[in-house]
Parts: C-alpha cells; sequence; structure tokens
C-alpha cells in the first residue's frame, strides 16, 4: 500500500516545493493538509502548468494552485466502487478521508490496471546534421552521441516507451544508415520502427509530409532528436486530447536579464529606470503533438520549418496551444550544452 504521507502539503509550502515533490514521487499529485491531515486540496501537473500559464512564480503558495473540491471516498467504501468512480471520472488517484475530512490512505488506478499502451504514433526527428557540434559529429550523427552507455535518441525513445508509446518512425538524413543499423525494426526494445528518409534537408517540419499513410488515425507525437527532458509525456498527450486543438507546441520558461540599466521614457523626461531587469518569455521546447489533419496539411510540400507551419495554422484559426514544461529538459545544439546534459544526467 502506497503510503500517502510521501506526497503531503502544508499550505505554507510553495509551487517549486510541489514541484519537487512531483517529480520525486512520480505519483502526479500531492495532498494539501493541515496540522490535523484534514484535506485542503490537490495539486496535480495540470495545476502547476496552469499556474505557470498565469505567469505565477516559484514561491507561489499552494493555496493558489490547489483544487480546493477534489473527488474523494470514504472509509467505508468499496475497492471496486472505488475504481469504478476513478475510471468514470478518469482519476489516477483517489484520497480516502474519515468522517472528519482526516486522509487515511490514497488509492491509484494503476494499482489494478495492467501496463498502458499508447497506439499515438511517435515521430522522432533524427535528420540534422549537427554542425555545431563538429567535430564530435564529424563522424557520427548527433542522436547517437552517447549519453552515458546509450545514444541520446535511445534516451529519448526508451522515455516514450516508458510512457506508453510503441508505434515509432525516425526520420533521417545525414548518415542514415549508422541510425538504422543501430535501432534496426525496435525489436530489441519490444516495439515498431519505421524510418523516413529525407534525400535533402527538408527543416524542421517537412520530415512529417513523409510518414506513412497508414499510421494509426490518432494525434502524433513529434520529438527533436537531440533533446533530454523529464516531461510527462502522458500528461502531454492528455493536455493535447482536452484542448481540442490542431496541434500542441511545448514550452519552456527561459529568463533573459538584461545587463545594463533600462530607462523608460515619457518624451524627452525619464518615467523610470529598472537595474538589470529580467524578462520572461516562452520558447519553443522542440516537442509538439499534432491532429491527424495537420500531418494530411505538410504531406508531399517538400521544404517547411515547423514555426512557418504553425504560424499557418494560428492564421486559419484551427487551435495551436501551448504545454509548459517544468521537468528537466536541455537542447543539444551546442558542444557546451552537450556537456551541460551530460552533467544534468550524471553521465
Amino acid at each position: 500500500m502506497y503510503d500517502w504521507k510521501r506526497v503531503k502539503l502544508s499550505m505554507q509550502d510553495d509551487m517549486h516545493s510541489a514541484i519537487k515533490l512531483l517529480d520525486q514521487e512520480a505519483t502526479r499529485i500531492a495532498l494539501v493538509v493541515d496540522d490535523a491531515n484534514r484535506l485542503l486540496g490537490t495539486i496535480t501537473d495540470g495545476d502547476i502548468r496552469r499556474g505557470l500559464l498565469k505567469r505565477m512564480g516559484m514561491d507561489t503558495l499552494v493555496g493558489q494552485l490547489m483544487n480546493t473540491s477534489p473527488t474523494t471516498a470514504g472509509i467505508d467504501a468499496s475497492r471496486g466502487a472505488i475504481f469504478l468512480e476513478m475510471k468514470r471520472k478518469k482519476l489516477l488517484h483517489m484520497p480516502i478521508v474519515d468522517r472528519w475530512g482526516c486522509v487515511v490512505d490514497m488509492k491509484m488506478l494503476q494499482d489494478q490496471m495492467f501496463e498502458q499502451k499508447l497506439a499515438n504514433p511517435v515521430l522522432l526527428m533524427a535528420g540534422g546534421f549537427g554542425k555545431r557540434l563538429r567535430p564530435l559529429t564529424d563522424t557520427i550523427p548527433k542522436p547517437l552521441l552517447p549519453m552515458g552507455n546509450k545514444p541520446i535518441l535511445e534516451v529519448i525513445m526508451e522515455r516514450c516507451i516508458e510512457a506508453g508509446f510503441y508505434n515509432f518512425v525516425i526520420s533521417t538524413h545525414y548518415k542514415a544508415e549508422m541510425l538504422r543499423d543501430h535501432f534496426d525494426d525496435g525489436s530489441q526494445w519490444g516495439v515498431n520502427i519505421q524510418y523516413v528518409h529525407e534525400s535533402v534537408p527538408l527543416g524542421t517540419a517537412g520530415a512529417i509530409g513523409l510518414l506513412p499513410a497508414d499510421l494509426p488515425d490518432l494525434p502524433i507525437l513529434v520529438v527533436n532528436g537531440d533533446l533530454i527532458t523529464a516531461v510527462d509525456l502522458e500528461s502531454l498527450l492528455n493536455f493535447h486530447n482536452e484542448q481540442g486543438g490542431i496541434a500542441t507546441v511545448c514550452v519552456k520558461e527561459y529568463d533573459h536579464q538584461v545587463p545594463f540599466g533600462v530607462v523608460e521614457s515619457e518624451g524627452t523626461r525619464v518615467a523610470s529606470i529598472t537595474e538589470k531587469p529580467v524578462f520572461k518569455y516562452f520558447v519553443s521546447a522542440g516537442m509538439y503533438v499534432l491532429e491527424p489533419q495537420a500531418i494530411a496539411a505538410i504531406r508531399d510540400r517538400g521544404y517547411l520549418d515547423m514555426p512557418d507551419f504553425l504560424e499557418e495554422c494560428i492564421s486559419d484559426k484551427q487551435g495551436v496551444c501551448m504545454f509548459p514544461i517544468h521537468e528537466q529538459w536541455r537542447d543539444i545544439g551546442r558542444i557546451n550544452e552537450y556537456e551541460d546534459a551530460l552533467k544534468m544526467t550524471g553521465t
């Protein structure tokens, strides 16, 4: 039985503490309780991301983030009734409380379910030259650079497999034969791998137009082949399905500090001076979920960059959503970034 106290937070805890706990326990839920363990609210991965989208800081107290009316069950509820309710409401967890509202247990849907399998295709973009990583990429494609005892792309693929994905397509161009030799048909990992080959570079989205026509008619996960991240892929897919847009873009908050005092003016008069201000932006994190109609719109278009395609979708009001990443994330574009990623993963 899972010890619910491992995911306990108090009203004095902040967003940073909640994220740390969620990442540490991998339960996707935290319970906010008072000194008597009375349940005050719950915090999930979705609550954190909604807070980030509202520009809430890491010092935001959990009381501003939590769901104050979570679904609970009483101590007399049967196991079957609890899990039926969880499945009906699509809940992964349910706190069990006594007559005073104090938490005594927490049930998890995974306790009675078999391992989840997701038929959604995953496109791993592995065709780049890795020019900024030369000389490391003179003899090996960037996705095969070692990350510990495994290539980068294998680390990415195994993260997807852990989430339940098993249908993969790898796009290739530079040193394609090395990628095919390493991954083959995927049977070594118990998954299916197909390949599409860019005879000439097709940009950051063009390879999507080469995807096989017989893929499952489901949203597809697109992942750049040079990312190391702990993002919750199941939460990403669920978020996309809930939003109902044609595309979802993963974003990471990026801070930029101006190294000077910034002067605001009104005409010729100085209105304010801010010393070395920090500006926050959301930047694309190189991961996307696309609806089948998006794939159809890209098919056979040749060279195409993802920002250009997404701008078209936005102009056509087709619905492009963003999914904020709070987990570890590292783009490996330069040698120093590769070295940082090695340190981040302890390799």
